[in-house]
């Protein structure tokens, strides 16, 4: 018996060795993760380090000084741009290296290497629309040119120098995870970054959708509600605004959209809230006398963040802000003389082409009256645990033709994205958008910015830009030019009529220079009035926030810093101002149990602001989406395969239209009007939070109801936030909702002293076991910003600057 008890203890143990170092995909061998000499106990970090450390490194030309503050900032100090760029690789490496490696996965379709086959549809889609082929054309342009050429091999050098000098123990936590090595940075890495970047802010699409409307509803209904310029509309560029340029030509619209805006054509998604807010005023406006400019990108929160702060300083520039890890340069920021913020323009810069082959084979299409030859270009998609997978794409003149047949989707594919249609995107042409980086981190005043603005392609973005004496905003990229709506619908690519006609001049991009009124602002609204001669898209982001910025800049005297960070943390909603009045005159009090009494209460004496304690905020957010749903969702169905109509478009009908035929339920016998709706709509929101959360009281919160979290960038359960209340929504300036809001918030006062704010919800460190891993969070969600530590030269003292590297050449 011993010996059979000794026998079975060692099949145990043999076969518990073998389960610690067999990796069960996607996760590693657990003993190998468990180690500790190697594991995940190697990334836990202490708060304390020592005060100085000398590293050498090959590839250095001389001597650079790293000062890092209180927050683990880095402060770079080189003599020369190669050094810079070179110490700005190797720092962002030491904090964000995995983050670096999985965004260019992302955008380069190589996410199955490392995860798997749930990664393929992914990898697949990626591939096929052009994210490889777009990245190349960019690496062309940046090569090109002399100075972003030197930046992107230096910061590539200044990464590969940290990966080399890597043990396995060494590796961030998720290599250990997924159990497998960072590779070698390449500079088209730093290209994938932008692909990326224009596919989160320029790749959504709702061609798709609104052609189904087109062929459902008539060219005349669809054009009634999608109309090109919104009920309630705050331009960018304020309505009468002069051009004082003469346009091209414009081009007329094409025989085949003539026909299928007539009804003739039988054919063969965007995200509300993706933007962000910035403005500068005057220094009329303001306490100082000098401007003060304001920016807080809207994206994805995560840990790590997406930016990451840091300050370069060489002969010739020193600027402050945050970077892209993976790229080069400061994106958002400012330096002694100037500085400037970007949101979205959504300029619709991709299209679909219905594309006639001449047969099965595909080796040519029509086009122009004359069968041409198609391209084809193979992609290997290398997959974790089975063999490679081969996609072969066609190239038309267009692009890419992202599925040919139905069976490419498989089964989890883009369903959006019609078989056989070419992908015509700004974001495959040849383009150097870290030029414009490279001479805004280094502009001095107006025409320095505008100079830097031509260099920028993809994606567009309301560039603000404020200096101790100017103010203004560009909305600014490569534009095509295009006659109006074109691109609103799936086009005929047999038409040459069809092709984009060019491109608008840079120069002719809208802009306004220090406006009357003393200040410019941007929240993703229109660019633009009617009187603006080219098509830059038929919709853009709701016009709330703009309103609500423009309102309060507009009324504030005396206006400093502080009373910046208080305006981008601002919770009022002109869509509930908008809106609410006309809901509520619709309701019956005596018609009203007690609990729907109490909610009309709510509503009736709310200050209209998304706290993180008001009631009424859900009561009313909840009440408007059933409105919506049952207005349209009996004609446009609830599948996302017809377009529904914008929030300024049911706004309108309920202001406007109350008898409008859209109200009227085509499901049921009787015929409902506006005032049948929205009391059905306040009776079944009412009802449905009782049901759910009680009686109206403390847990109808609307930070309770909708906490916010922010998870690690993979999801990675105990690698994110705990959940907590939060003021915001989308539809006020602080737009934050489901995982997605300000970013990075920034308050810069210029003068001749120029002072920066700042603060990101996170930390600079990407490990989850560092102190700098959330050590921001807190002054984040209180609304407070931190003083930005902008030194002056490597050798200024600061009691915050805790830890300094020296490199030098090996």
């Amino acid at each position: 018996m011993k010996i059979i008890k000794a026998l079975f203890t060692v099949a145990i143990t043999l076969l518990l060795i073998w389960a610690l170092q067999t990796s069960f995909s996607p996760l590693p061998p657990l003993g190998k993760f468990l180690n500790p000499a190697t594991g995940f106990w190697q990334n836990a970090e202490s708060a304390s380090t020592p005060n100085q450390v000398n590293l050498k490194l090959n590839g250095l030309h001389d001597e650079v000084t790293i000062r890092y503050d209180e927050h683990h900032i880095p402060h770079i100090f080189a003599k020369n741009e190669h050094d810079l760029y070179y110490a700005q690789g190797y720092v962002t490496a030491t904090d964000r290296l995995w983050q670096m490696d999985i965004q260019t996965r992302n955008a380069s379709g190589r996410l199955a290497e490392v995860i798997g086959p749930k990664a393929l549809n992914v990898d697949r889609y990626h591939r096929r629309m052009g994210m490889v082929y777009g990245a190349e054309n960019t690496l062309r342009g940046m090569m090109k040119d002399p100075q972003t050429n030197l930046a992107v091999k230096a910061y590539t050098e200044g990464i590969n120098a940290y990966i080399h000098q890597l043990k396995p123990a060494d590796y961030p936590i998720e290599f250990k995870l997924l159990n497998y090595a960072p590779e070698e940075w390449k500079p088209i890495n730093c290209a994938f970054l932008l692909k990326q970047m224009s596919e989160v802010l320029a790749g959504g699409s709702d061609e798709m959708q609104l052609t189904s409307v087109l062929n459902k509803f008539g060219a005349a209904v669809t054009q009634d509600l999608f109309p090109d310029h919104n009920f309630k509309e705050e331009p960018i560029i304020q309505a009468g605004t002069k051009w004082n340029f003469k346009p091209l030509p414009i081009p007329q619209p094409s025989k085949s959209f003539t026909a299928q805006m007539s009804g003739n054509h039988k054919p063969a998604s965007k995200v509300e809230g993706i933007g962000s807010n910035n403005w500068a005023v005057a220094g009329s406006k303001t306490a100082s006398g000098y401007p003060i400019l304001a920016n807080d990108p809207h994206l994805d929160l995560t840990f790590p963040s997406i930016w990451y702060q840091i300050q370069l300083s060489a002969p010739g520039v020193n600027v402050y802000g945050v970077s892209l890890p993976g790229a080069p340069h400061v994106i958002i920021g400012y330096n002694n003389k100037i500085s400037w913020g970007v949101t979205n323009v959504d300029a619709d810069v991709l299209d679909w082409y219905q594309i006639k082959f001449k047969d099965a084979s595909r080796q040519e299409y029509w086009y122009n009256n004359q069968w041409n030859k198609t391209s084809r270009r193979t992609e290997i998609i290398q997959v974790r645990g089975q063999q490679p997978i081969t996609e072969t794409v066609i190239y038309t003149h267009y692009g890419p033709v992202v599925y040919e047949d139905a069976a490419q989707k498989g089964k989890k594919g883009y369903a959006n994205v019609p078989v056989g249609t070419a992908l015509r995107w700004v974001a495959h042409e040849e383009s150097n958008e870290f030029k414009a980086f490279y001479l805004l981190n280094r502009s001095q005043n107006y025409n320095d910015y505008r100079r830097a603005l031509t260099y920028y392609s993809a994606p567009a973005q309301n560039f603000i830009f404020a200096d101790a004496h100017d103010i203004a905003i560009t909305p600014n990229g490569k534009f095509p030019l295009k006659f109006r709506d074109q691109g609103k619908f799936i086009l005929d690519g047999t038409d040459a009529g069809n092709d984009w006609h060019g491109w608008i001049p840079a120069n002719q991009n809208p802009t306004v220079k220090n406006p009357p009124r003393g200040f410019v602002s941007s929240a993703n609204q229109s660019s633009t009035d009617a009187t603006y001669p080219y098509y830059l898209n038929w919709t853009f982001g709701p016009y709330q926030r703009g309103k609500r910025i423009n309102d309060r800049l507009a009324a504030m005297p005396q206006i400093t810093a502080d009373s910046m960070r208080l305006l981008q943390t601002d919770n009022y909603s002109i869509a509930a101002q908008d809106a609410l009045p006309v809901l509520l005159k619709y309701i019956d009090l005596s018609k009203l149990d007690n609990n729907q009494k109490q909610a009309y209460e709510l509503l009736q004496h709310w200050n209209k602001r998304y706290d993180a304690g008001s009631t009424a905020a859900v009561v009313f957010s909840n009440w408007w989406n059933n409105v919506n749903v049952m207005t349209w969702q009996d004609e446009f169905g609830d599948d996302g395969s017809l377009e529904l109509p914008s929030r300024d478009r049911t706004l309108k009908l309920l202001v406007k239209e109350p008898t409008s035929k859209w109200f009227d339920n085509i499901k049921t016998s009787n015929r409902e009007t506006c005032a049948d709706i929205v009391s059905y709509a306040f009776n079944k929101t009412v009802d449905e939070l009782v049901h759910q959360y009680g009686k109206p009281g403390p847990d109808w919160q609307w930070g309770k109801i909708h906490p916010t979290e922010i998870n690690h960038m993979a999801n990675l359960d105990g690698f994110g936030s705990d959940t907590f209340a939060a003021g915001g929504t989308g539809t006020a300036i602080n737009a934050l909702t489901d995982g997605h809001g300000p970013s990075w918030r920034m308050v810069v006062q210029l003068g001749p002293q120029v002072k920066g704010y700042g603060i990101f919800p996170g930390g600079e460190s990407g490990n989850p076991g560092s102190f700098y891993y959330t050590d921001m969070l807190q002054t984040w969600k209180d609304g407070r910003l931190d003083e930005l530590l902008f030194l002056q030269s490597a050798s200024e003292t600061s009691g915050r600057i805790k830890f300094t590297l020296t490199l030098n050449k090996k």
